[in-house]
């Protein structure tokens, strides 16, 4: 089972069950309220590397659109 975090950055971070948030990942961290059970082969091959599996969930396009409305 995985421990499932979120920031204001909207980042995404998974770490096994009962872990805490390793050192050097900075912001405020947000617990979702329920464990996940399944997760897919590359963050679960990421977690058993590195001991956590963290990305963006705002996609390349999608901050190209905020960036560009923003400055309109």
């Amino acid at each position: 089972m995985f421990d499932i975090y979120l920031n204001g950055r909207r980042d995404l971070l998974v770490v096994p069950r009962g872990f805490a948030i390793p050192v050097g990942l900075d912001g405020s961290w947000k617990r979702k309220k329920r464990a996940v059970r399944l997760v897919s082969d590359v963050i679960r091959q990421d977690v058993q590397q590195r001991g956590y599996h963290r990305r963006s969930l705002i996609s390349n396009r999608s901050k190209t659109a905020v960036e560009t409305s923003s400055h309109a």
